[in-house]
């Protein structure tokens, strides 16, 4: 076979040699089609594989772990939630909108497809440094790339009626010719409800409901699964085109089958389309399956049978029917305005066969299509870079004027407030959303959420997080740093952790330090799973995000997106992230007496511009008691807020900045330690709390019966200036100057 048509289909020649073994004579175009899209790196997980099976997955109230389309975990005696993250990284560089739209669309479908209304979204963001555009050859300004994500995001979301209710963005040089776009889906379900992607039966229907297929997003899959070149631009076709619209009726009319109990399975159109969708249900339900190409609904004239197979076209659902309930789906699917037919059978022959017109084009045993891709061992060599940035000492770092230095840290467009990005998004619709974005974690209450009648007064928070820069410096404890942080946003916000899903973004998996970088990092994201009992529901792997330019190849930083999703026995439960009452006692609880390190930090960054540092390992037993406090002392808790990007001062002045007037703060940090060290460190396991000063004596001592740190650093005001004192050192500041810098920081970059 030509290597050059091996390798438009993402295939090696040892994997063609494979594929011929497997099925003992050589493919034709359109089996070749299938093979190179299903054994993608996007689909296979041929890379990733061996290294996901140290995840946890399992806990009594997990419902559904890995293997569907999305993990489901129950919050009550009827009720569970069903969620994900996925990657749209690729096209949302080539096509930045509608890029960003089918990934929210592809994500709130695979939610949709085992039964749960989806009532929210997540987005978590990396682009390259837009402070850099002009400045870069051979990428694209990062700039329009935000905008048009952004614009995606919203477009789709606003339309279709599931609110975007939070998300984090981070702007860094390593992903501006590679952003990384990762959207996450929740919905709701009575438990008992459950829809999985198989057929029940042999001779069951396969029905696919909703748009027409078009040739939008062949080669979907393969190109997911390349590094990108300046010839990233010949890639346009591979990019989907989604019409909220059309799905916001897909999923009602989904949910109205299902409620009915006209169908038996649900499997949504994803990479490789319909070759995809019909061989997973086929091999999740231990069947073959036949399939009629000329039945398929087609909005473009001429298209081949390779097309129809394997276009990504968006919005389309694959239902298991009985034979007798087909005509009532096909039915209803034309009363919600949807294109539907009949396009197949399940089988007995553990095959798919697929023909047109009367031929049969395609033969191929479903094993060979979904189970027998490769698995590889790839070499694994610890960076060469780790030899560098661990010897970074910050003893030998430059005195700085605090001030200036935090100022510095508050316009970085990674800390500034991201409200340019998220008042684009209708977060409220729905008048589910409790907590809105910018929040710790984002609050949505269950009642009404999926129809008047449910009862249940429970509410699920959620947040995200992915700091790539420590993954990079430490891959093992940057992975379980990246777990307790999206943990910890959870608890602070009074809710029980429950579960994770997560997105992993890497490099190239050929390069041996890249391979070495997973491995490390997903042993440290189990490590802290599995201590802080939030097992991994479901995700995804997103491989070769390097940018190949003439000199050199750019890889990002090993970034693992993490969502974290915990549960409130009622909404008014919620923890606020802001100071609420002139007069309140601020205290930090946590590693208050460790020594403080700026390794890895933004303040390292942005005042430096330095990336070096060892990261120390986190006490994971400190959080599960972090955990435990927070949530039992919730009543006397009048504000919470942790501390991450940006270290100490941010944690403290962010709760500061209120919408109409800001508050004062009367701070003063007694320490032995250099003052800069003091406030940017993000290392140590630390939560700034205010309460009343009545309740302030109670909770220091619940502090320390579960042996944690507990030290009062100072009170709100009404004078709205920052009196700060740290060490010898002290700072005057009006807060809304401070203000002014965070709130315009992104907007003036991006607008």
């Amino acid at each position: 076979m030509d290597e050059k048509i091996l390798s438009a289909h993402g295939l090696t020649p040892e994997e063609y040699k494979r594929i011929v073994e497997l099925i003992g004579r050589e493919p034709n175009e359109v089996e070749l089609g299938i093979f190179g899209a299903l054994w993608s790196e996007h689909c296979s997980y041929k890379s990733s594989k061996p290294f996901l099976k140290v995840f946890p997955t399992e806990a009594p109230w997990v419902i559904q772990g890995p293997g569907e389309n999305a993990g489901v975990v129950e919050i009550d005696d009827k009720y569970a939630v069903a969620f994900k993250v996925e990657s749209h990284n690729h096209p949302s560089y080539i096509e930045p909108f509608h890029g960003a739209a089918t990934g929210v669309g592809g994500i709130i479908r695979d939610v949709l497809s085992m039964g749960a209304r989806p009532v929210c979204a997540f987005d978590s963001l990396r682009f390259g440094d837009p402070r850099n555009d002009k400045n870069r050859k051979h990428i694209k300004d990062a700039k329009p790339i935000a905008q048009g994500v952004v614009k995606g995001i919203g477009f789709y979301g606003n339309c279709i009626g599931v609110p975007t209710i939070g998300g984090e963005a981070i702007f860094d040089e390593v992903y501006a010719g590679n952003p990384l776009v990762n959207a996450f889906c929740l919905g709701i379900l009575e438990k008992d409800k459950m829809y999985r992607a198989r057929a029940t039966k042999v001779g069951q229907k396969m029905v696919m409901v909703g748009s027409a297929t078009g040739r939008d997003g062949i080669h979907g899959a393969t190109m997911a699964s390349a590094e990108f070149s300046e010839e990233t631009e010949d890639k346009r076709p591979n990019v989907q085109i989604g019409d909220p619209f059309f799905g916001k009726r897909l999923v009602e009319c989904t949910l109205d089958v299902m409620q009915k109990g006209l169908i038996e399975g649900c499997q949504d159109f994803g990479a490789a389309g319909l070759a995809g969708s019909t061989s997973e249900l086929g091999a999740k339900s231990g069947m073959g399956v036949r399939v009629y190409l000329e039945n398929v609904p087609l909005r473009e004239e001429g298209m081949t049978p390779y097309e129809i197979l394997l276009s990504e076209s968006q919005e389309r659902m694959l239902y298991a029917v009985d034979e007798d309930k087909v005509d009532e789906v096909l039915k209803l699917a034309k009363w919600y305005g949807l294109e539907a037919a009949v396009i197949g059978e399940t089988t007995d022959t553990n095959r798919m066969e697929v023909f047109y017109k009367g031929e049969k084009i395609v033969d191929l045993p479903i094993s060979a299509i979904v189970d027998d891709a490769p698995v590889y061992n790839r070499p694994r060599k610890e960076p060469e870079y780790l030899k560098e940035t661990k010897k970074f000492n910050q003893e030998n770092l430059p005195e700085v004027d605090l001030k200036e230095a935090i100022k510095k840290v508050l316009l970085s467009p990674t800390i500034a407030k991201k409200d340019w990005i998220y008042r684009q998004y209708d977060h409220e619709v729905g008048i589910n959303t409790v907590v809105k974005p910018g929040s710790d974690a984002a609050i949505l209450r269950v009642k009404w959420a999926v129809k008047p009648e449910i009862n249940s007064e429970k509410a699920v928070a959620i947040s995200s997080d992915g700091n790539g820069r420590w993954v990079y410096l430490n891959p093992y404890e940057g992975g379980k740093r990246v777990v307790a942080e999206a943990v910890r946003n959870v608890y602070v916000s009074g809710a029980k952790p429950l579960a994770i899903t997560d997105c992993l973004n890497w490099g190239n998996p050929e390069n041996p330090e890249i391979m070495w970088q997973f491995e490390q990092a997903t042993k440290g994201m189990a490590d802290a799973c599995k201590k802080l009992n939030t097992p991994v529901v479901g995700g995804n792997v997103s491989l070769y995000n390097e940018t190949v330019l003439p000199d050199k190849r750019i890889n990002v930083y090993p970034t693992p997106v993490v969502v974290a999703v915990g549960v409130l026995d009622k909404p008014e439960d919620a923890i606020p992230s802001f100071y609420q009452d002139v007069g309140d006692v601020i205290a930090i609880i946590g590693d208050v007496d460790k020594p403080p390190t700026v390794n890895g930090s933004e303040y390292l960054k942005e005042v430096h511009g330095v990336v070096a540092g060892d990261i120390p390992p986190i006490d994971l037993d400190t959080e599960l008691k972090l955990s435990q406090f927070i949530r039992k002392n919730k009543e006397k808790i009048k504000s919470a807020h942790d501390v991450s990007d940006g270290g100490l001062i941010t944690a403290i002045l962010e709760p500061a900045f209120q919408e109409e007037k800001s508050l004062g703060l009367d701070i003063n940090i007694k320490t032995s330690h250099r003052p800069d060290f003091e406030l940017f460190d993000e290392m140590r396991s630390i939560v700034v709390i205010s309460a009343s000063p009545e309740n302030i004596k109670d909770l220091q001592q619940k502090a320390k019966e579960l042996g944690l740190g507990f030290k009062v650093i100072g009170k709100t005001t009404d004078d709205g200036k920052l009196k700060l004192k740290v060490g010898n050192q002290e700072v005057e500041e009006d807060i809304e100057n401070f203000k002014t810098l965070w709130e315009g920081s992104l907007k003036n970059l991006l607008d």
